[in-house]
Protein backbone atom coordinates (compact mmCIF):
# COMPACT_ATOMS: atom_id res chain seq x y z
CA UNK A 1 0.00 0.00 0.00
CA UNK A 2 1.69 3.45 -0.77
CA UNK A 3 0.17 6.71 0.39
CA UNK A 4 1.04 9.94 -1.10
CA UNK A 5 0.95 13.45 1.01
CA UNK A 6 1.34 16.90 -0.78
CA UNK A 7 0.64 20.10 1.08
CA UNK A 8 0.37 23.26 -0.54
CA UNK A 9 1.43 25.85 1.51
CA UNK A 10 -1.20 29.18 2.24
CA UNK A 11 -3.65 27.77 0.05
CA UNK A 12 -7.05 28.09 1.06
CA UNK A 13 -10.28 26.44 0.19
CA UNK A 14 -13.71 26.56 1.92
CA UNK A 15 -14.75 23.87 3.84
CA UNK A 16 -17.98 23.08 1.28
CA UNK A 17 -15.46 22.81 -1.95
CA UNK A 18 -13.08 20.56 0.19
CA UNK A 19 -15.81 18.17 1.29
CA UNK A 20 -17.14 18.08 -2.25
CA UNK A 21 -13.56 17.34 -3.76
CA UNK A 22 -13.05 14.60 -1.18
CA UNK A 23 -15.98 12.86 -2.13
CA UNK A 24 -15.05 13.16 -6.19
CA UNK A 25 -11.84 11.97 -5.36
CA UNK A 26 -12.51 8.84 -3.21
CA UNK A 27 -14.56 7.85 -6.82
CA UNK A 28 -11.46 8.08 -8.62
CA UNK A 29 -10.73 4.37 -9.96
CA UNK A 30 -7.52 3.55 -7.99
CA UNK A 31 -8.17 5.43 -5.09
CA UNK A 32 -8.68 3.42 -1.63
CA UNK A 33 -8.89 6.75 0.19
CA UNK A 34 -8.73 10.03 -0.21
CA UNK A 35 -8.44 13.44 2.05
CA UNK A 36 -8.74 16.83 1.05
CA UNK A 37 -8.38 19.58 3.67
CA UNK A 38 -7.19 22.63 5.36
CA UNK A 39 -4.54 21.72 8.28
CA UNK A 40 -6.16 22.43 10.76
CA UNK A 41 -6.13 20.22 14.65
CA UNK A 42 -9.58 18.69 14.22
CA UNK A 43 -8.72 17.59 10.32
CA UNK A 44 -5.17 16.23 11.78
CA UNK A 45 -7.40 14.11 14.32
CA UNK A 46 -9.09 12.94 11.80
CA UNK A 47 -5.96 11.94 9.57
CA UNK A 48 -4.75 10.06 12.94
CA UNK A 49 -7.70 8.43 13.05
CA UNK A 50 -8.10 6.93 9.89
CA UNK A 51 -4.50 6.08 10.14
CA UNK A 52 -3.11 8.41 7.33
CA UNK A 53 -1.26 11.16 9.63
CA UNK A 54 2.81 11.49 8.92
CA UNK A 55 5.25 13.46 10.32
CA UNK A 56 5.29 15.74 6.92
CA UNK A 57 1.49 16.54 8.04
CA UNK A 58 1.97 17.47 11.58
CA UNK A 59 3.75 20.59 10.57
CA UNK A 60 1.10 21.36 7.87
CA UNK A 61 -0.44 25.08 9.22
CA UNK A 62 -4.20 26.42 9.66
CA UNK A 63 -3.39 27.44 6.02
CA UNK A 64 -2.24 24.70 4.45
CA UNK A 65 -4.12 22.29 2.24
CA UNK A 66 -3.64 18.71 3.02
CA UNK A 67 -3.89 16.32 -0.12
CA UNK A 68 -3.74 12.54 1.08
CA UNK A 69 -3.90 9.77 -1.34
CA UNK A 70 -3.74 6.02 -0.25
CA UNK A 71 -3.34 3.68 -3.24
CA UNK A 72 -1.91 -0.07 -3.86
CA UNK A 73 0.93 0.94 -5.79
CA UNK A 74 3.14 3.93 -6.07
CA UNK A 75 2.16 4.18 -9.50
CA UNK A 76 -1.20 4.22 -8.82
CA UNK A 77 -1.21 7.30 -5.90
CA UNK A 78 0.41 9.51 -8.55
CA UNK A 79 -1.84 8.78 -11.49
CA UNK A 80 -4.75 9.30 -8.47
CA UNK A 81 -2.95 12.24 -7.32
CA UNK A 82 -2.66 13.63 -10.76
CA UNK A 83 -6.56 13.07 -11.40
CA UNK A 84 -7.27 14.49 -8.26
CA UNK A 85 -5.29 17.68 -9.93
CA UNK A 86 -7.38 17.59 -12.48
CA UNK A 87 -10.55 18.21 -10.43
CA UNK A 88 -8.99 21.41 -8.83
CA UNK A 89 -8.35 22.32 -12.48
CA UNK A 90 -12.18 21.63 -13.19
CA UNK A 91 -13.36 23.32 -10.28
CA UNK A 92 -11.34 26.46 -11.01
CA UNK A 93 -13.14 26.52 -14.57
CA UNK A 94 -16.10 26.24 -13.23
CA UNK A 95 -16.25 28.94 -11.28
CA UNK A 96 -15.00 31.47 -14.00
CA UNK A 97 -11.03 32.38 -14.80
CA UNK A 98 -12.46 35.90 -15.22
CA UNK A 99 -13.82 35.86 -11.56
CA UNK A 100 -12.11 38.49 -9.35
CA UNK A 101 -11.17 37.09 -5.81
CA UNK A 102 -10.44 39.33 -3.16
CA UNK A 103 -8.00 38.80 -0.39
CA UNK A 104 -10.54 39.89 2.26
CA UNK A 105 -13.63 40.49 3.24
CA UNK A 106 -12.90 44.74 3.57
CA UNK A 107 -11.24 44.60 -0.33
CA UNK A 108 -14.84 42.65 -1.38
CA UNK A 109 -16.98 45.08 0.29
CA UNK A 110 -15.52 48.09 -1.32
CA UNK A 111 -14.52 46.74 -4.35
CA UNK A 112 -18.19 45.70 -5.57
CA UNK A 113 -20.87 47.96 -5.73
CA UNK A 114 -24.46 47.01 -4.33
CA UNK A 115 -22.71 44.32 -2.12
CA UNK A 116 -25.12 43.71 0.78
CA UNK A 117 -24.76 39.74 2.29
CA UNK A 118 -21.66 37.98 2.82
CA UNK A 119 -21.13 34.20 2.93
CA UNK A 120 -19.05 32.92 5.38
CA UNK A 121 -17.36 29.01 5.23
CA UNK A 122 -14.16 29.19 6.85
CA UNK A 123 -12.98 27.14 9.53
CA UNK A 124 -14.93 27.82 12.80
CA UNK A 125 -12.13 29.26 14.84
CA UNK A 126 -11.51 32.13 12.05
CA UNK A 127 -15.66 32.71 11.46
CA UNK A 128 -16.61 34.66 14.24
CA UNK A 129 -13.99 37.56 13.19
CA UNK A 130 -14.78 37.22 9.40
CA UNK A 131 -18.33 37.42 9.85
CA UNK A 132 -17.91 40.92 12.66
CA UNK A 133 -15.65 41.83 9.66
CA UNK A 134 -18.80 41.39 6.99
CA UNK A 135 -21.46 42.95 9.80
CA UNK A 136 -19.15 46.32 10.24
CA UNK A 137 -19.02 46.58 6.43
CA UNK A 138 -22.48 46.64 6.67
CA UNK A 139 -23.22 43.25 4.90
CA UNK A 140 -25.89 40.80 6.26
CA UNK A 141 -24.24 37.19 7.00
CA UNK A 142 -25.02 34.19 6.07
CA UNK A 143 -22.68 31.93 8.67
CA UNK A 144 -22.37 28.28 6.90
CA UNK A 145 -19.46 27.23 9.33
CA UNK A 146 -19.73 25.88 12.20
CA UNK A 147 -17.69 24.89 15.64
CA UNK A 148 -18.70 29.22 16.77
CA UNK A 149 -18.93 29.13 19.91
CA UNK A 150 -22.28 30.17 21.31
CA UNK A 151 -20.85 33.78 22.81
CA UNK A 152 -19.39 34.47 20.10
CA UNK A 153 -22.87 33.91 18.54
CA UNK A 154 -24.77 35.78 20.72
CA UNK A 155 -22.34 38.99 20.31
CA UNK A 156 -22.41 38.29 16.56
CA UNK A 157 -26.49 38.34 16.25
CA UNK A 158 -26.64 41.26 18.73
CA UNK A 159 -24.28 43.54 16.80
CA UNK A 160 -26.27 42.48 13.72
CA UNK A 161 -29.59 43.34 15.87
CA UNK A 162 -28.61 46.59 16.67
CA UNK A 163 -26.85 47.21 12.66
CA UNK A 164 -30.60 46.21 10.99
CA UNK A 165 -28.95 43.18 9.29
CA UNK A 166 -28.94 39.84 9.54
CA UNK A 167 -26.91 36.85 10.85
CA UNK A 168 -28.05 33.94 9.63
CA UNK A 169 -26.17 30.91 11.57
CA UNK A 170 -23.25 30.00 12.58
CA UNK A 171 -23.91 26.53 10.77
CA UNK A 172 -26.80 27.98 8.71
CA UNK A 173 -27.05 25.93 5.70
CA UNK A 174 -30.22 27.32 4.07
CA UNK A 175 -31.34 30.18 2.84
CA UNK A 176 -33.15 31.55 -0.22
CA UNK A 177 -32.68 35.48 -0.75
CA UNK A 178 -34.70 37.10 -3.81
CA UNK A 179 -35.21 33.72 -4.66
CA UNK A 180 -31.13 32.87 -5.06
CA UNK A 181 -30.85 29.66 -3.33
CA UNK A 182 -27.55 30.30 -0.96
CA UNK A 183 -25.43 26.72 0.09
CA UNK A 184 -28.41 23.98 0.53
CA UNK A 185 -31.11 24.74 -1.04
CA UNK A 186 -34.07 23.58 -3.83
CA UNK A 187 -35.14 25.82 -6.92
CA UNK A 188 -38.77 26.63 -6.29
CA UNK A 189 -41.00 28.95 -7.97
CA UNK A 190 -40.85 32.77 -6.81
CA UNK A 191 -44.16 33.73 -4.39
CA UNK A 192 -45.83 35.46 -1.74
CA UNK A 193 -44.91 32.64 1.08
CA UNK A 194 -41.94 33.94 3.35
CA UNK A 195 -40.37 31.39 5.75
CA UNK A 196 -37.86 31.59 9.08
CA UNK A 197 -36.48 28.41 9.98
CA UNK A 198 -34.33 27.13 12.38
CA UNK A 199 -33.91 24.16 10.66
CA UNK A 200 -31.92 23.49 7.15
CA UNK A 201 -33.98 20.93 6.05
CA UNK A 202 -36.77 21.20 7.80
CA UNK A 203 -36.91 24.95 5.58
CA UNK A 204 -35.88 23.08 2.79
CA UNK A 205 -38.89 20.55 3.19
CA UNK A 206 -41.54 23.44 3.44
CA UNK A 207 -40.30 25.26 0.82
CA UNK A 208 -40.53 22.21 -1.44
CA UNK A 209 -43.94 21.16 -0.32
CA UNK A 210 -45.85 24.75 -0.66
CA UNK A 211 -43.61 24.29 -4.28
CA UNK A 212 -45.74 21.44 -5.04
CA UNK A 213 -48.60 22.54 -3.72
CA UNK A 214 -48.90 25.19 -6.15
CA UNK A 215 -46.99 27.98 -3.93
CA UNK A 216 -44.00 30.00 -3.47
CA UNK A 217 -41.67 31.81 -1.57
CA UNK A 218 -40.37 35.30 -0.81
CA UNK A 219 -37.57 34.73 1.28
CA UNK A 220 -36.46 31.69 3.03
CA UNK A 221 -34.29 33.34 6.38
CA UNK A 222 -32.11 30.91 7.92
CA UNK A 223 -31.47 31.27 11.66
CA UNK A 224 -29.10 28.78 12.36
CA UNK A 225 -29.83 25.75 14.82
CA UNK A 226 -29.09 27.18 18.27
CA UNK A 227 -31.17 30.27 17.74
CA UNK A 228 -34.01 28.96 19.83
CA UNK A 229 -32.11 28.08 22.63
CA UNK A 230 -32.27 29.72 25.77
CA UNK A 231 -29.16 31.25 25.68
CA UNK A 232 -29.35 33.01 21.98
CA UNK A 233 -33.12 33.45 23.02
CA UNK A 234 -34.40 33.79 19.38
CA UNK A 235 -32.93 36.99 17.99
CA UNK A 236 -32.91 36.30 14.11
CA UNK A 237 -36.14 34.56 14.13
CA UNK A 238 -37.89 37.58 15.55
CA UNK A 239 -35.89 39.67 13.23
CA UNK A 240 -36.54 37.70 10.32
CA UNK A 241 -40.48 37.31 11.82
CA UNK A 242 -40.57 41.30 11.78
CA UNK A 243 -38.37 42.09 8.44
CA UNK A 244 -41.28 39.42 6.95
CA UNK A 245 -44.24 41.72 8.52
CA UNK A 246 -42.45 44.55 6.89
CA UNK A 247 -42.21 42.75 3.06
CA UNK A 248 -44.79 43.88 1.06
CA UNK A 249 -44.48 41.04 -0.92
CA UNK A 250 -44.68 38.30 1.38
CA UNK A 251 -48.47 37.28 2.58
CA UNK A 252 -47.87 34.51 4.83
CA UNK A 253 -45.43 33.88 7.23
CA UNK A 254 -43.98 29.95 8.42
CA UNK A 255 -41.58 29.26 10.96
CA UNK A 256 -40.17 26.52 11.15
CA UNK A 257 -37.75 24.71 14.05
CA UNK A 258 -37.06 21.06 16.11
CA UNK A 259 -38.26 21.52 19.51
CA UNK A 260 -37.28 25.41 21.21
CA UNK A 261 -36.37 25.80 24.19
CA UNK A 262 -39.78 26.58 26.13
CA UNK A 263 -39.02 30.12 27.27
CA UNK A 264 -37.88 31.43 23.45
CA UNK A 265 -40.92 29.34 22.25
CA UNK A 266 -43.27 31.59 24.25
CA UNK A 267 -41.28 34.76 23.27
CA UNK A 268 -41.53 33.83 19.34
CA UNK A 269 -45.31 33.33 19.64
CA UNK A 270 -45.98 36.71 21.62
CA UNK A 271 -44.54 38.08 18.75
CA UNK A 272 -47.06 36.67 16.33
CA UNK A 273 -49.59 39.41 18.40
CA UNK A 274 -48.10 42.14 16.23
CA UNK A 275 -48.03 40.56 13.11
CA UNK A 276 -50.55 41.80 10.68
CA UNK A 277 -50.19 38.55 8.37
CA UNK A 278 -51.01 34.80 9.10
CA UNK A 279 -48.47 33.11 11.04
CA UNK A 280 -48.11 28.99 10.21
CA UNK A 281 -45.75 27.55 13.21
CA UNK A 282 -44.49 24.46 12.98
CA UNK A 283 -42.11 23.77 16.13
CA UNK A 284 -41.90 19.70 15.76
CA UNK A 285 -43.50 18.62 18.92
CA UNK A 286 -45.06 21.80 19.99
CA UNK A 287 -48.07 22.78 21.79
CA UNK A 288 -51.35 23.58 19.79
CA UNK A 289 -53.06 25.08 22.10
CA UNK A 290 -49.97 27.22 22.85
CA UNK A 291 -49.84 28.67 19.18
CA UNK A 292 -53.65 29.13 18.68
CA UNK A 293 -53.93 31.38 22.21
CA UNK A 294 -51.14 33.51 20.36
CA UNK A 295 -53.10 34.07 17.40
CA UNK A 296 -51.23 31.73 15.08
CA UNK A 297 -52.55 28.55 12.90
CA UNK A 298 -50.88 25.24 14.13
CA UNK A 299 -48.67 22.91 12.16
CA UNK A 300 -47.83 19.63 13.15
CA UNK A 301 -45.59 18.15 10.50
CA UNK A 302 -44.10 20.07 8.04
CA UNK A 303 -46.39 18.95 5.11
CA UNK A 304 -49.18 20.37 7.17
CA UNK A 305 -47.12 23.52 7.30
CA UNK A 306 -47.00 24.19 3.57
CA UNK A 307 -50.75 22.91 2.97
CA UNK A 308 -52.05 26.07 5.50
CA UNK A 309 -49.55 28.73 4.15
CA UNK A 310 -50.72 27.94 0.25
CA UNK A 311 -54.48 27.58 1.45
CA UNK A 312 -53.89 31.00 3.57
CA UNK A 313 -51.94 32.80 0.12
CA UNK A 314 -54.92 32.28 -1.78
CA UNK A 315 -54.21 28.78 -3.83
CA UNK A 316 -57.43 27.15 -4.68
CA UNK A 317 -57.68 24.33 -1.90
CA UNK A 318 -59.65 22.25 -4.36
CA UNK A 319 -57.15 21.74 -6.91
CA UNK A 320 -54.14 20.78 -4.46
CA UNK A 321 -52.74 17.42 -4.98
CA UNK A 322 -52.43 16.64 -1.34
CA UNK A 323 -51.22 13.10 -1.63
CA UNK A 324 -53.07 11.24 0.85
CA UNK A 325 -51.45 8.80 2.36
CA UNK A 326 -51.86 4.95 1.03
CA UNK A 327 -53.82 2.91 4.30
CA UNK A 328 -54.23 -0.29 1.28
CA UNK A 329 -50.44 0.16 1.00
CA UNK A 330 -50.10 -0.16 4.83
CA UNK A 331 -51.80 -3.34 5.15
CA UNK A 332 -50.14 -5.13 2.21
CA UNK A 333 -47.40 -4.09 3.72
CA UNK A 334 -47.53 -5.81 7.16
CA UNK A 335 -48.71 -9.00 6.06
CA UNK A 336 -45.26 -9.56 4.35
CA UNK A 337 -43.36 -8.67 7.64
CA UNK A 338 -42.94 -11.63 9.78
CA UNK A 339 -44.02 -10.98 13.90
CA UNK A 340 -40.51 -10.83 14.57
CA UNK A 341 -39.75 -7.77 12.47
CA UNK A 342 -40.83 -5.30 14.64
CA UNK A 343 -38.88 -2.36 14.37
CA UNK A 344 -38.07 0.83 11.75
CA UNK A 345 -34.57 2.42 11.71
CA UNK A 346 -34.72 5.61 10.20
CA UNK A 347 -31.48 6.65 8.58
CA UNK A 348 -31.74 10.27 7.73
CA UNK A 349 -29.35 13.21 6.01
CA UNK A 350 -31.69 16.06 7.78
CA UNK A 351 -32.24 16.69 11.51
CA UNK A 352 -35.45 18.13 11.26
CA UNK A 353 -36.71 15.40 8.83
CA UNK A 354 -35.31 12.71 11.64
CA UNK A 355 -37.05 14.49 14.03
CA UNK A 356 -40.55 14.54 12.13
CA UNK A 357 -40.77 10.81 11.81
CA UNK A 358 -39.15 10.37 15.09
CA UNK A 359 -42.10 12.26 16.72
CA UNK A 360 -44.52 10.58 14.74
CA UNK A 361 -42.95 6.97 16.07
CA UNK A 362 -43.39 8.02 19.45
CA UNK A 363 -47.19 8.50 19.50
CA UNK A 364 -47.35 5.36 18.52
CA UNK A 365 -44.42 3.68 20.23
CA UNK A 366 -42.76 4.43 23.65
CA UNK A 367 -38.87 2.32 22.62
CA UNK A 368 -38.02 5.40 20.30
CA UNK A 369 -34.39 6.22 20.34
CA UNK A 370 -31.98 8.33 18.98
CA UNK A 371 -28.70 10.72 18.73
CA UNK A 372 -30.37 13.68 18.68
CA UNK A 373 -33.29 12.99 21.27
CA UNK A 374 -35.17 15.51 23.05
CA UNK A 375 -35.50 13.28 26.16
CA UNK A 376 -31.81 12.42 27.14
CA UNK A 377 -33.15 9.01 28.50
CA UNK A 378 -33.90 8.21 24.67
CA UNK A 379 -30.44 9.12 23.82
CA UNK A 380 -28.82 5.66 22.12
CA UNK A 381 -25.68 4.19 24.58
CA UNK A 382 -23.52 3.84 21.26
CA UNK A 383 -24.46 5.44 18.62
CA UNK A 384 -23.15 3.09 15.78
CA UNK A 385 -25.64 0.64 17.22
CA UNK A 386 -29.24 0.47 17.10
CA UNK A 387 -32.04 -0.28 19.80
CA UNK A 388 -35.60 -1.05 18.80
CA UNK A 389 -37.17 1.76 16.93
CA UNK A 390 -34.04 3.89 16.15
CA UNK A 391 -33.52 7.07 14.39
CA UNK A 392 -30.41 8.17 12.93
CA UNK A 393 -29.44 11.94 11.74
CA UNK A 394 -26.24 11.35 10.12
CA UNK A 395 -25.77 15.06 9.83
CA UNK A 396 -25.32 15.63 13.62
CA UNK A 397 -21.75 16.83 14.67
CA UNK A 398 -20.96 13.16 16.01
CA UNK A 399 -20.99 11.61 12.06
CA UNK A 400 -19.51 14.83 10.64
CA UNK A 401 -16.72 16.11 12.81
CA UNK A 402 -13.88 16.01 10.18
CA UNK A 403 -15.77 14.31 7.56
CA UNK A 404 -18.30 15.75 4.58
CA UNK A 405 -21.77 15.82 5.71
CA UNK A 406 -24.13 12.80 4.44
CA UNK A 407 -25.89 15.16 1.54
CA UNK A 408 -22.57 15.58 0.24
CA UNK A 409 -20.59 11.94 0.80
CA UNK A 410 -23.42 9.49 2.21
CA UNK A 411 -20.54 6.76 2.47
CA UNK A 412 -20.89 6.64 6.45
CA UNK A 413 -24.99 6.20 5.95
CA UNK A 414 -24.65 3.35 3.15
CA UNK A 415 -22.26 2.01 5.69
CA UNK A 416 -25.18 2.01 8.60
CA UNK A 417 -27.55 0.83 6.10
CA UNK A 418 -25.72 -2.28 5.18
CA UNK A 419 -25.27 -3.29 8.96
CA UNK A 420 -29.23 -2.74 9.39
CA UNK A 421 -30.82 -4.90 6.27
CA UNK A 422 -28.90 -7.54 8.38
CA UNK A 423 -31.28 -7.12 11.24
CA UNK A 424 -33.81 -9.87 11.27
CA UNK A 425 -35.65 -7.98 13.80
CA UNK A 426 -36.14 -5.00 11.53
CA UNK A 427 -38.91 -4.66 9.50
CA UNK A 428 -38.59 -0.89 7.93
CA UNK A 429 -35.40 1.29 6.96
CA UNK A 430 -36.36 4.72 6.02
CA UNK A 431 -34.28 7.47 4.52
CA UNK A 432 -33.96 10.84 3.06
CA UNK A 433 -32.43 11.44 -0.01
CA UNK A 434 -31.79 15.28 0.02
CA UNK A 435 -31.75 17.42 -3.70
CA UNK A 436 -30.41 21.13 -4.53
CA UNK A 437 -27.71 22.97 -4.66
CA UNK A 438 -24.48 21.71 -2.60
CA UNK A 439 -26.09 18.09 -2.45
CA UNK A 440 -24.57 15.04 -4.16
CA UNK A 441 -25.66 15.10 -7.67
CA UNK A 442 -27.01 11.47 -7.21
CA UNK A 443 -27.97 10.59 -4.06
CA UNK A 444 -30.25 8.16 -4.64
CA UNK A 445 -28.37 6.51 -7.79
CA UNK A 446 -25.34 6.36 -5.20
CA UNK A 447 -27.34 4.48 -2.62
CA UNK A 448 -29.42 1.77 -5.43
CA UNK A 449 -26.83 -1.06 -5.33
CA UNK A 450 -26.44 -1.10 -1.37
CA UNK A 451 -30.51 -1.63 -1.56
CA UNK A 452 -30.76 -3.88 -4.16
CA UNK A 453 -28.22 -6.60 -2.84
CA UNK A 454 -30.31 -5.97 0.60
CA UNK A 455 -32.98 -6.93 -0.35
CA UNK A 456 -31.65 -9.37 -2.32
CA UNK A 457 -30.36 -10.92 0.85
CA UNK A 458 -33.56 -10.66 2.93
CA UNK A 459 -35.26 -12.85 -0.02
CA UNK A 460 -32.65 -15.28 0.19
CA UNK A 461 -33.32 -15.18 4.10
CA UNK A 462 -36.92 -15.96 4.08
CA UNK A 463 -37.89 -12.40 4.88
CA UNK A 464 -39.15 -8.87 3.72
CA UNK A 465 -37.74 -6.04 3.86
CA UNK A 466 -39.25 -2.68 2.99
CA UNK A 467 -37.15 0.19 2.70
CA UNK A 468 -39.41 3.22 2.25
CA UNK A 469 -37.52 6.58 0.17
CA UNK A 470 -38.66 10.29 0.39
CA UNK A 471 -36.62 12.64 -1.91
CA UNK A 472 -36.60 16.11 -0.80
CA UNK A 473 -36.50 18.54 -4.08
CA UNK A 474 -38.95 19.59 -7.03
CA UNK A 475 -39.22 19.37 -10.74
CA UNK A 476 -36.92 22.46 -11.24
CA UNK A 477 -33.98 20.96 -9.65
CA UNK A 478 -30.98 18.85 -10.95
CA UNK A 479 -31.69 16.14 -11.19
CA UNK A 480 -35.23 16.44 -10.82
CA UNK A 481 -37.47 14.34 -8.08
CA UNK A 482 -39.02 12.73 -10.59
CA UNK A 483 -35.55 11.01 -12.04
CA UNK A 484 -34.51 10.23 -8.77
CA UNK A 485 -38.10 8.94 -7.73
CA UNK A 486 -37.96 6.52 -11.07
CA UNK A 487 -34.02 4.57 -9.34
CA UNK A 488 -36.09 3.91 -6.29
CA UNK A 489 -39.16 2.57 -7.75
CA UNK A 490 -36.52 0.38 -10.02
CA UNK A 491 -34.53 -0.53 -6.78
CA UNK A 492 -37.95 -1.68 -5.34
CA UNK A 493 -38.13 0.74 -2.93
CA UNK A 494 -41.62 2.44 -1.21
CA UNK A 495 -41.35 5.92 -2.18
CA UNK A 496 -43.06 8.62 0.11
CA UNK A 497 -44.29 11.66 -1.03
CA UNK A 498 -43.50 14.03 1.49
CA UNK A 499 -41.44 13.46 4.78
CA UNK A 500 -44.80 13.29 6.77
CA UNK A 501 -46.21 10.61 4.67
CA UNK A 502 -42.37 9.11 4.68
CA UNK A 503 -42.91 8.49 8.75
CA UNK A 504 -46.72 7.79 8.46
CA UNK A 505 -45.53 4.85 6.25
CA UNK A 506 -43.03 3.76 8.25
CA UNK A 507 -44.77 3.60 11.27
CA UNK A 508 -47.79 1.91 10.32
CA UNK A 509 -45.86 -1.19 8.37
CA UNK A 510 -44.91 -2.50 11.74
CA UNK A 511 -47.70 -1.66 13.37
CA UNK A 512 -49.04 -5.45 14.91
CA UNK A 513 -52.40 -6.54 15.86
CA UNK A 514 -53.46 -6.63 19.45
Amino acid sequence: MATKVVIKKNTYFDSVSLMSLTTKANQIEGIEQAFIAMGTKMNKEVLQNVGLMTAELEEAKNSDLMIVIKAATDDLAEQSYEAVEELFIKKDEAIGASDIKYPTIDSAAKSIPGANLAVISVNGAFAAREAKKALENDLHVMLFSDNVSVEEEIELKQMAHERGLFLMGPDCGTAIINNIGLCFANKVRKGSIGIVGASGTGSQEVSVRIHDFGGGITQLIGTGGRDLSEKVGGIMMLDGMKALNEDDATKVIVLISKPPAKSVEQKVLAEIKNMNKPVVVCFIGGSEEAVVAAGGHFAKTTKEAALKAVILSGVDESKIDKHPLNLPLIEEVKAKLTPEQKYIRGLFCGGTLCDESMYLAMEKYDDVYSNIPKDPEKRLINIQVSEAHTFIDFGDDEFTNGKPHPMIDPSTRIDRFKQEAKDPSVGVILMDFVLGYGSHEDPVGVMVPAIIEAKQLAEQEGRHLEIVGYVLGTDLDTPSVDEQLKKLVDAGVTYASSSTNAGLLARGFVEKGV
